[in-house]
């Protein structure tokens, strides 16, 4: 099948639409023909000099689209709106307890790219092979080749250009709130860092009825949008002494029940940490590459640290849990979005590197 895609070649090339030809979907594959791609923080990982990000390489992992061709075994009909999340491998310990993003093979299904047999399923003009396994998907595309463990149908009546983000930055955020620390009626959570995972978490926990709901951030503008989405309280992130300044907004300046951190700075982990109430507890969702370096003093009396992977979701639930409360009006993350077309997918990484934009998203169609 002929496609086009954004092929990014080298870490600091910049991204080339190209003509490519991608093969049939084999067992338990299927192809879906992409309406809209997020870009996530994590495709910025093919960007690091010393990635294992294998080029030339199609990134992308929050697509959305429809089923177009499906391989044996896969029961999907052609024609079904699906939104592509993580892939993983649905028989080790993890996955067989409905824990997916702890997938025991997890980077090799999805951060490496190169095919796992050693066979290129997309060659470029010259029979040369280019990678297409980023997060099982490789939506930076007008066609990606999935798999049934990553594919998740939803609702048709749905703008399916625009669910991408579910896939992985409104997954992880929501999730992260509404599943794997279990905010509730009545709780306090701090939120650091007001991206897109960091403002899907503040719509989660006003959907989980928080009554504390606290956004730490360097951009105003974010700050303001984070008191629109429910926010109760907003800091600048270089406030002098924030921690304390959370916990005096806490009964007795005890500190909050939860934290959130989305942006693998130590020193905010550690502010984050610091806010917590004695038995609070803290979940890690940024990816970064310094060490963390906590008070252990800070960890006595109960306080945890966890660290989460999408949100800790099965995406399969999860997912048209999220279509749901959007359509309901109670999740809107499409206030997030700016669009682009697939071609400007370099004018969208800059936008979002620079704060323009809060979640780009790559639409193969105008």
């Amino acid at each position: 099948m002929r496609i086009e895609a954004a092929v990014l070649r080298a870490h600091d090339a910049p991204y080339a639409m190209e003509p490519l030809e991608l093969r049939d979907p084999g067992p338990g594959e299927l192809v879906v023909r992409i309406a809209g791609t997020g870009l996530c923080h994590t495709d910025l990982l093919g960007r690091a000099p010393d990635d294992r990000v294998a080029k030339p390489v199609v990134l992308g992992h929050e697509g959305a689209g429809t089923v177009e061709a499906v391989g044996p075994g896969v029961a999907l009909e052609p024609g079904t709106p699906v939104v592509l999340s993580l892939d993983s491998c649905g028989a080790c310990a993890n996955c067989r307890a409905a824990r997916p993003g702890n997938c025991a093979r997890m980077a090799a299904l999805n951060m490496y790219s190169a095919p796992l047999d050693g066979v290129a399923r997309l060659t470029a003009a010259d029979g040369t092979p280019v990678n297409n396994r980023w997060f099982g998907q490789s939506s930076f595309a007008t066609h990606a080749l999935a798999t049934v463990r990553n594919t998740v149908p939803i609702d048709p009546d749905v703008p399916l250009a625009l669910m991408g983000p579910l896939g992985c930055g409104m997954q992880t955020g929501a999730g992260s709130v509404l599943v794997s620390l279990g905010v509730g009626a009545g709780d306090s959570l701090a939120v650091f860092g007001a991206g897109a995972v960091g403002l899907a978490a503040v719509m989660a926990a006003r959907v989980a009825g928080a009554t504390t709901i606290i956004a730490v951030d360097l951009h105003a503008s974010r700050l303001d949008l984070a008191r629109e989405l429910g926010a109760t309280h907003a800091f600048d992130g270089a406030d002098e002494d924030l921690p304390a300044r959370i916990r005096a907004l806490t009964p007795g300046g005890e500190g909050v029940q939860y934290a959130l951190d989305t942006t693998a700075v130590p020193e905010v982990v550690g502010a984050a940490v610091a806010s917590l109430r004695t038995t609070g507890v803290c979940g890690l969702v940024g990816v970064g590459a310094r060490e963390y370096r906590l008070d252990p003093t800070l960890l006595l009396m109960g306080r945890t640290v966890k660290g989460i992977i999408e949100g800790d979701v099965v995406p399969q639930l999860f997912i048209p849990r999220l279509v749901e409360l959007w359509k309901q009006g109670r999740f809107p993350f499409d206030r997030l979005i700016g669009t682009y077309p697939l071609a400007d997918v370099g004018r969208a990484e800059a936008d979002s590197l620079s704060g323009k934009v809060v979640k780009p998203v790559l639409l193969t169609e105008s």
